[in-house]
C-alpha cells in the first residue's frame, strides 16, 4: 500500500500584542480550515525574529509572544492537527537566512513594495533587518520544504521572491528546495481599515481603525457605529465606488457565512445604521466562543507550554534535516 505524501502548508503571524479581525479573517480563520484538510500537513509559527525589525519593549517581549500563542489557539488552531512553534527557538532560520542573503541582489530588496512602505512609515528607524526581512521570510518557508503558503494578497510579492531564491539556490548548488505557491483566500484576504477604506486594517492607524479579536461587546458596537461609510445610504457591494460599505459587507459576509447578494437583498431600502447595528451583533456572536476559549487557556499555562515544546521538537527535526542538506550542497560540511 502506497502512503500518500501530504503537502506542507506553512505560515506565521507576528507577536504584535493584539490580533485584529483583519488578521483573523485574512489568515487565522483560513489556517483553522486548512488544518482539517487530510491532504495537508500544517505548520504555523510565531515570527518573533521578524517582530524585531521595529522598535519593541524587550522587557515585555516574552509575554507578547506567549499572548500571540494564546490568541492563535483560541482562534482555532488545534495542536492535534497542526504544528505550532516559536521562530527564534529554531536557530536554523537564522542560519539559512545568511546563506540566502549571499544569493540576494541588494536592488531586488530595495524594490520590495513592503520595504518601501515600511521605510516611509518609520523614517527614523530604517534598519538593515527591515530591508532583509524577505530573506528571513524565504528561509522560514524553504526550511520546511513548503508547498503552500496561506497569505494575504499583499504578501504575494514576497512568495514570488521566495520562489526566485529557491530556483537560484537549486541552480547554483543542486536541488534542495521546493518552489512554494501562495494560497490566497477568495474573500477576506485584505480587510480594510474602519477609518480609511483605502488602507489595510492595521493597529498603526489607531484604535478606532480595527476591531481586536478580544474587544469587549461594547467596544465592538462603538467601533462599528463610528466606522466610516460612503455617500448615500444604499447597502451595496461596490468596492470601486463604495469602498467603505463594501469593506463592512465583506466583514459581515465572512463572519455570518452568508452570500454578499443575500446581505444586499436583506438591507435593500434600509440605511447604514440598521446594517451597522446588525453587523456589530454578528461579530460579537461569532467572537464570543473564541473569547471563552482564551479565558480557559489563560488558566492552563502548562498545556500551552507543552504545545509549544512538542511543536518545537517537530519543527527542529525538519529544520535540522534540511540544513544538513544545505550545508552539504554549499560545501560547509
Amino acid at each position: 500500500m502506497v502512503t500518500k505524501v501530504k503537502k506542507i502548508v506553512f505560515s506565521g503571524i507576528q507577536p504584535t500584542g493584539t490580533i485584529h479581525i483583519g488578521n483573523y479573517l485574512g489568515a487565522i480563520k483560513n489556517w483553522a480550515e486548512l488544518q482539517n484538510n487530510p491532504d495537508y500537513d500544517c505548520i504555523f509559527f510565531v515570527v518573533d525574529l521578524h517582530a524585531m525589525t521595529v522598535p519593541y519593549d524587550a522587557s515585555n517581549f516574552q509575554a507578547t509572544i506567549y499572548n500571540a500563542v494564546l490568541d492563535n489557539l483560541a482562534a482555532g488552531l488545534d495542536p492535534k492537527k497542526c504544528t505550532i512553534f516559536i521562530q527564534s527557538q529554531i536557530k536554523e532560520h537564522s542560519e539559512l537566512t545568511w546563506i540566502l542573503d549571499t544569493l540576494t541582489p541588494l536592488g531586488e530588496l530595495q524594490r520590495m513594495t513592503q520595504f518601501k512602505e515600511k521605510a516611509e512609515e518609520q523614517k527614523s528607524e530604517v534598519n538593515a533587518g527591515l530591508l532583509t526581512y524577505p530573506v528571513l521570510q524565504a528561509a522560514d518557508i524553504l526550511l520546511y520544504k513548503t508547498d503552500f503558503v496561506p497569505v494575504g494578497k499583499d504578501q504575494e510579492q514576497h512568495i514570488e521572491f521566495t520562489r526566485t531564491l529557491a530556483r537560484k539556490f537549486n541552480a547554483r548548488f543542486g536541488e534542495v528546495f521546493k518552489e512554494p505557491a501562495a494560497l490566497i483566500p477568495k474573500a477576506g484576504a485584505k480587510i480594510m481599515s474602519l477609518t480609511d477604506p483605502a488602507k489595510k486594517m492595521s493597529k498603526s492607524h489607531g484604535p478606532e481603525s480595527y476591531i481586536a479579536l478580544f474587544d469587549s461587546d461594547e467596544m465592538i458596537r462603538r467601533k462599528i457605529k463610528i466606522a466610516v461609510t460612503d455617500s448615500g445610504k444604499e447597502v451595496r457591494y461596490d468596492p470601486k465606488n463604495k469602498p467603505a460599505i463594501s469593506n463592512l459587507i465583506t466583514i459581515y459576509h465572512l463572519f455570518a457565512d452568508q452570500p454578499i447578494k443575500e446581505i444586499e437583498k436583506r438591507y435593500a431600502g434600509k440605511g447604514y445604521a440598521d446594517f451597522k447595528k446588525d453587523l456589530a451583533e454578528v461579530i460579537i456572536d461569532y467572537l464570543k466562543p473564541l473569547r471563552q476559549k482564551r479565558e480557559r487557556l489563560e488558566k492552563n499555562p502548562d498545556y500551552v507550554k507543552n504545545v509549544l515544546e512538542e511543536g518545537r521538537q517537530k519543527a527542529q527535526k525538519i529544520a535540522t534535516a534540511t540544513m544538513i542538506e544545505v550545508k552539504k550542497k554549499t560545501g560547509l560540511i
